[in-house]
C-alpha cells in the first residue's frame, strides 16, 4: 500500500523543503495513525508505505530522507529488517519502532546503526516529528563526519603515495627552476600510472623524463615507480639515449602483468652549457618549447614506438637548439585529451599549444603558467580531466 501526502506549507524543523519519509509497517492500523499523526503536525509531508521489508527495498528512492521501520515484518525480524535498510541506503536516516515490551530492542538497534528508535505506545505527533527531524540531521552529521574523516585519510595516503610517486629531483644547477604537477585522474582518486624524474649528473648534464604507463590504479602506479626508479638508476649509472630505452623497455617487459601494458615516455638531456637538448620520445606527444620569440610545439621528428610495443626497436634522438633563456614543457597525454565544446573534439597539442602561447603573451610563467594551462584545459573539457596528468617544466631565465 503506498499514500502520498502534499498539504499546506509547513516543514519538519530544519529539514529543508518537503520531506519524504518512507514507513515501513505491516498493521494496516498502525500504519493509518502514524499517518495520520504525521500529516496533522506536518500537512506537506510526502509518506510511502511499505508492509514488508522486500516492498521498502523496492521503494528506497535517493529523495527518501528517512525510513520508520517496525522491526517485526512478515518477511523480517529482529534488527535483520533495520540492516537490510542500512546496507541499501546508507545515507538514508533511520527509525526504528518497538513495542513497550521489547523497548531494549531500540537500543540495539541504534548501536546497529539506527539514528534513533520510538516506543509506539507512547509516540504523538510533536514526539514522532521531533524524531524524524533529529535522526535526519544526525546522520546529515554522521555523513559530513564520515566524509571529513575519510578526506583526511585520503590526504594521508596520497602525501604517503607522493614520496614514491613524485621523487625529489637531484638538480643542484641554480639557474634552473624546476615545476612539476601530478594528479590522478578520476574523482579522488590516489593512484595513477603517469611518472616523471630530473637528474643532474657529474658532468653537469640534466636529464629530465616523463612517462605514461597504460592504464589506472595501484598496479599502473607500481609499474610507473618502477620504471621512474629503474631510469634515475641508470641515468646514474651514466647510461643514456637508446642503450637507456632498450634496458628500460627490457624491465618493463619484466615487469608488467601483461603483454598488453605499454609506456609512452619523453626523455630529455640537457646540454652542461644549457643551451641545447637532446631529446627522445617513445611513442609520446611532443614538449613545448617556450622562447623570447614565442611558444611552439617541439617538431615531430624521427621517434620510436612505446616501450614494450616493439622488440629491438630503435629510439633515434632529435637535437633542439635552445639559447639562452628558454622553457621546457613535458606533459602526458592526460592534459591533452580532453574536449574542446559540446562537439567531442580533442584540446590535442594544437589546442595546447595555443592556450601556451596566450598565456605566456599575457606574461604568465611558472606556477600560474602550469597551473593555469591544467585549469583552462579542465574548462574547456566541462569537468576535470579523465585521465591521468603529469607536467614537468624546466625553465632557465624569465621563461
Amino acid at each position: 500500500m503506498t499514500a502520498m501526502h502534499s498539504r499546506g506549507a509547513e516543514r519538519l524543523p530544519g529539514v529543508a523543503g518537503s520531506p519524504h519519509l518512507l514507513l515501513v509497517e505491516d498493521d494496516p492500523g498502525d500504519a493509518f495513525l502514524f499517518e495520520e499523526l504525521l500529516t496533522e503536525v506536518q500537512p506537506n509531508v510526502q509518506i510511502t508505505v511499505a508492509s514488508t521489508l522486500a516492498e521498502a527495498l523496492a521503494s528506497l528512492r535517493p529523495e527518501v530522507q528517512c525510513v520508520i521501520v517496525d522491526l517485526s515484518l512478515p518477511d523480517a525480524s529482529g534488527l535483520d529488517a533495520l540492516r537490510q535498510v542500512i546496507a541499501r541506503a546508507p545515507t538514508t536516516a533511520v527509525l526504528v519502532l518497538t513495542g513497550l515490551a521489547d523497548a531494549h530492542v531500540g537500543v540495539q538497534a541504534v548501536a546497529a546503526g539506527a539514528q534513533d528508535y520510538l516506543v509506539k505506545q507512547d509516540v504523538d505527533g510533536a514526539l514522532l516529528g521531533r524524531a524524524i527531524s533529529y535522526a535526519i540531521e544526525r546522520k546529515r552529521a554522521d555523513e559530513s563526519e564520515r566524509q571529513l574523516v575519510e578526506a583526511r585519510a585520503v590526504g594521508r595516503e596520497n602525501a604517503r603515495l607522493e614520496r614514491g610517486l613524485l621523487p625529489v629531483p637531484i638538480l643542484a644547477d641554480g639557474s634552473l627552476r624546476h615545476l612539476t604537477r601530478y594528479r590522478p585522474g578520476r574523482d579522488r582518486a590516489l593512484l595513477g600510472g603517469d611518472f616523471h624524474d630530473t637528474v643532474q649528473t657529474e658532468d653537469g648534464t640534466v636529464h629530465a623524463v616523463i612517462g605514461d604507463v597504460s592504464g589506472h590504479g595501484a598496479d599502473e602506479a607500481s609499474l610507473g615507480v618502477r620504471l621512474r626508479m629503474a631510469w634515475r638508476t641508470l641515468v646514474l649509472a651514466g647510461h643514456t639515449g637508446e642503450r637507456l630505452l632498450s634496458t628500460l623497455d627490457a624491465v618493463l617487459e619484466h615487469e608488467r602483468w601483461g603483454e598488453e601494458i605499454f609506456t609512452t615516455l619523453c626523455m630529455a638531456a640537457i646540454a652542461p652549457d644549457r643551451r641545447s637538448a637532446r631529446l627522445y620520445r617513445a611513442g609520446h606527444p611532443c614538449p613545448l618549447l617556450f622562447g623570447p620569440s614565442g611558444v611552439r610545439a617541439l617538431p615531430e621528428g624521427p621517434h620510436g614506438p612505446a616501450l614494450g610495443l616493439i622488440p629491438g626497436a630503435d629510439w633515434p634522438a632529435v637535437d633542439v637548439e635552445l639559447g639562452d633563456a628558454w622553457g621546457l614543457m613535458l606533459f602526458t597525454d592526460g592534459l591533452i585529451e580532453g574536449c574542446v565544446g559540446e562537439g567531442g573534439e580533442r584540446l590535442d597539442l594544437d589546442g595546447l599549444e595555443e592556450l601556451a602561447r596566450a598565456a605566456h603573451g599575457r606574461g604568465e610563467r611558472g606556477d600560474v603558467l602550469v597551473d593555469g594551462l591544467i585549469a583552462e584545459a579542465e574548462r574547456l573539457n566541462g569537468d576535470v580531466l579523465s585521465d591521468d596528468l603529469a607536467v614537468l617544466l624546466l625553465s632557465r631565465g624569465d621563461l
